[in-house]
């Protein structure tokens, strides 16, 4: 297949029908009973699940972008194209996802199926509400093109795929909208000196998006500390304003760092949709891609989430922390890789709890709004009419004595304050909850109906083994 970042013109879907035929075939030779998988390349999935013989579905060809339709500002894209380059192919005509994960190996189809979000997300929700049509090769074997139009027969199914990661079928081809962007984003990095503060001025700029007297495009923001923290306001510019040069966070100078120097900044567009992928937001300090030195050595085209994803993968699969700490006699610590969503009026809340018992620090927020609020996606419901806040922390946090790492104490702590503030939390990480209390939240009443009806012999695993048994 051509480069994934390029277009495959007018003959698209001749060459999308032979690649969808051979996935369709390989499903077909899978032995009844035997588990189906997909043969990725790369993961974002921070939860361990257990080693399968099967080689599993071959969905390499699946990197690509088939079209962007510049007129009508859409784009087709095949399921495994990872963001990165998605983008290069869209901002190549002025246009962008409507909702553009932050590390660049996140695909289109696992960020619907598994969700996503960013800093356009209280304007524009999360990257399965911008879809318009599907094709899931489904667990049934059958190949199915879904929209959420009112006549489609398998309407239920494009509903309730958002969040089911792969145990309902998986996106083959997705039509997405897009939107026009600019050549640069102007940023404002705005203090507050505390959560209750901060939230007001969520809610405010969520309902009327204005900073003095201009448009915000973009909001996310960075806690510090119980007294420091920002919101990054984002504008999207045609030319750099003056007073400002374009900053460059590739190399030696870090992002993060520079929200708490600098109050204005600019990037490029490309560089501001990247802008937290080059250092996994401040990840890469566990492994010295921070310090000076190490930096100055360090290949530039390396420093990028997915090459930080292998040492944490060598990591898990050896148990090379675990073992240091034990022979250095120091503490176990416990992984805490959380996104979590509760209503803005309980941001305080949630982080008053995280500061006084967890105590990870830098913690990454961002608004989240229902783009459309008579839309409802049951296996990831939220309030239409509420403003939710995605709080992210990835670290790991120091046991008492005798308290394994394997129990999940501080996540399950986590979970229940979650539940209680009334919020959810993404499941690409571990997750603890029982039966009872994962599907009171994650759609209990419509799930096992859609997964009667479209993979009746129970050929892909279920939401709650997948995600929670990590089977």
């Amino acid at each position: 297949m051509q480069d994934a970042a390029t277009e495959a013109g007018p003959g698209w879907r001749e060459r999308y029908g032979a690649l969808a035929a051979e996935v369709c075939r390989q499903y077909a030779d899978i032995p009844a009973g035997a588990p189906v998988r997909l043969k990725k390349r790369t993961s974002n999935l921070f939860r361990p699940r257990a080693a399968v013989s099967s080689p599993g579905l071959d969905v390499a060809a699946f990197d690509g972008v088939l079209e962007v339709d510049p007129v009508r500002r859409t784009a087709q894209v095949l399921g495994m194209t990872t963001y990165e380059h998605l983008v290069d192919a869209t901002l190549a005509h002025g246009l962008a996802p409507m909702c553009v994960p932050q590390l660049r190996t996140i695909t289109l189809g696992g960020a619907v199926t598994g969700l996503g979000i960013e800093s356009a997300s209280f304007r524009q929700g999360t990257p399965h509400e911008s879809v318009i049509s599907m094709d899931i090769l489904t667990g049934a074997g059958e190949l199915l093109t879904v929209t959420g139009d009112a006549d489609d027969p398998n309407r239920e199914l494009f509903y309730g795929f958002p969040n089911s990661y792969g145990s309902l079928g998986y996106a083959l081809r997705l039509e997405i909208e897009l939107e026009p962007v600019r050549a640069y984003v102007e940023i404002r990095h705005v203090p507050y000196p505390s959560a209750a503060a901060m939230a007001e001025a969520i809610s405010r700029f969520v309902q009327t998006p204005q900073f003095e007297g201009r448009t915000v495009d973009f909001i996310d923001g960075t806690v510090f500390s119980p007294g420091e923290q920002y919101l990054t306001l984002g504008f999207m510019v045609d030319e750099v304003p003056p007073g400002l040069s374009v900053s460059d966070y590739t190399g030696m100078d870090i992002y993060y760092r520079s929200i708490q120097r600098n109050d204005r900044d600019c990037l490029t567009i490309h560089d501001y949709l990247w802008r937290w992928d080059t250092d996994w937001f401040w990840c890469s300090r566990a492994f010295g891609a921070q310090k000076p030195l190490i930096r100055r050595l360090w290949p530039k085209h390396r420093l990028r989430s997915d090459v930080y994803w292998k040492f944490v993968a060598f990591d898990r699969r050896h148990d090379v922390s675990g073992k240091l700490a034990r022979l250095r006699r120091q503490p176990q610590r416990e992984p805490v890789v959380q996104d979590v969503e509760v209503p803005v009026d309980r941001l305080k809340a949630f982080l008053d709890f995280f500061h006084r018992e967890v105590g990870i620090e830098p913690i990454w927020i961002c608004p989240l709004k229902q783009r459309d609020p008579n839309a409802r996606w049951p296996l990831y419901e939220f309030d239409p009419s509420v403003t939710y806040v995605n709080i992210g922390f990835w670290s790991t946090v120091p046991l008492p004595d005798g308290v394994s790492p394997e129990t999940g104490s501080v996540n399950r702590r986590v979970e229940a304050v979650v539940t209680e503030l009334d919020g959810r939390k993404s499941l690409y990480s571990t997750a603890f909850y029982d039966r009872a209390t994962f599907w009171s939240i994650y759609g209990g009443q419509e799930y096992p109906a859609l997964k009667e009806r479209y993979d009746p012999d129970g050929r892909l695993l279920g939401l709650y083994e997948k995600v929670v048994e990590r089977r």
